[in-house]
């Protein structure tokens, strides 16, 4: 029987249990950059071993995207909270500060991503949030080096690659993976949505992930929850062995079509064998 973590701290099974997926996902999946273990830290809970606040280490203030992106590719552990947050709109998802007025009704949407006040208002309204003051920090660091137990673990990767993770989620129960898209604050939808779901989600990476998180284009997201750790590990075995793969195998055990020259010279080397096996 697993012994689970009772804190932020992650305890030994848990700590091989990150090492486990990290391996799991490096061997099925193979992602350019490194898996994500993301955890909300509540008012009074301890930063866990090893993680920097940006604002006290580096003298720096950074967003919740750009904390992901330098988790993922620097491979450092990064806590962001209310001293740090300069985004206002994460800011208020993340529940680091209350929504005033003027964000209720789309101030910084409407002419950027809406056209009119109630559209802008309506794309506030539909962000996935957490209530203001029941998380202190969001906290994240590479999956295998992790010092503490995820709530959510993100993967970046190309489409083939986040394919293989929708493999895996699906390989025990079937059915679909629903996720929700709003083309902005993807690290709501990667954090905030998993959670309150507790389901397995598609990302689109949003603009401001492009511009401060450094997503590129070719890449898009799979988060899921941490307790699915193990759904998803015997999910990429067993469809790894039923023949779902990455790299993809592609179909080329084919006679191919040359060239005509190129089957008018071999004709000719056919022709010139037989005559000299006469």
């Amino acid at each position: 029987m697993e012994v689970a973590s009772t804190g932020v701290e992650a305890s030994a099974d848990v700590s091989r249990q990150l090492e486990e997926l990290d391996a799991a996902i490096e061997r099925y999946v193979r992602p350019d950059s490194y898996p994500v273990a993301v955890r909300m830290l509540k008012p009074g809970e301890q930063l866990p071993k090893g993680v920097r606040v940006p604002s006290e280490s580096v003298g720096e203030r950074w967003i919740i995207c750009q904390s992901i992106g330098i988790a993922r590719r620097y491979g450092w552990a990064v806590a962001v909270g209310r001293e740090d947050v300069i985004c206002p709109a994460a800011a208020v998802a993340f529940g680091f500060r209350p929504p005033v007025d003027a964000y209720l009704k789309g101030y910084i949407a409407v002419g950027m991503y809406c056209e009119t006040d109630e559209a802008a208002a309506n794309l506030e309204a539909s962000t996935w949030r957490f209530e203001t003051g029941i998380y202190d920090r969001l906290c994240v660091a590479p999956l295998a080096s992790a010092t503490f137990e995820p709530h959510v673990v993100v993967v970046y990767g190309n489409s083939a690659q986040v394919m293989r993770l929708v493999n895996a989620a699906l390989y025990s129960t079937g059915g679909r993976i629903e996720s929700t898209v709003g083309g902005r604050l993807d690290c709501a939808e990667i954090v905030i949505q998993t959670m309150q779901t507790d389901e397995p989600k598609v990302i689109l990476p949003c603009n401001g992930d492009r511009v401060f998180g450094m997503a590129q284009d070719s890449e898009m997201a799979f988060s899921f929850p941490w307790h699915d750790h193990e759904r998803i590990s015997s999910g990429l075995k067993g469809t790894h062995a039923g023949g779902v793969r990455y790299p993809i195998p592609v179909a080329m055990r084919t006679t191919p079509t040359m060239p005509k020259r190129y089957q008018e010279l071999f004709k000719m080397l056919e022709k010139e064998d037989l005559n000299s096996s006469r």
